[in-house]
């Protein structure tokens, strides 16, 4: 039986990480705009956001402002067991 890689990702301790960007308009750049980025990565390093991040700066012209980010780990190594058992009713 094969799992998502989502699933694999979770077990070898991946957390969900949301990131609330705020950047400036190109064209305006005393108004700023949010983005919302969220994606599976690794505290305390945080490979992943750092990625989509360096790709912004150097592909997007709005440039960050700052960035907020919270981390949750969904499941843990400690969390998940194989249960073999059977309950019938009726």
């Amino acid at each position: 039986m094969r799992y998502s890689s989502d699933f694999e990702r979770q077990i070898n301790g991946y957390g969900l990480t949301t990131a609330h960007i705020l950047y400036r308009i190109p064209d305006f750049e005393s108004v700023l705009q949010t983005y919302i980025w969220q994606d599976y990565d690794l505290a305390p390093e945080f490979p992943e956001m750092q990625k989509f991040l360096d790709f912004w700066q150097a592909n997007l012209d709005g440039p960050l402002h700052s960035v907020r980010y919270t981390h949750h780990h969904l499941i843990g190594p400690n969390e998940w067991r194989r249960v073999d058992g059977e309950f019938r009713l009726n």
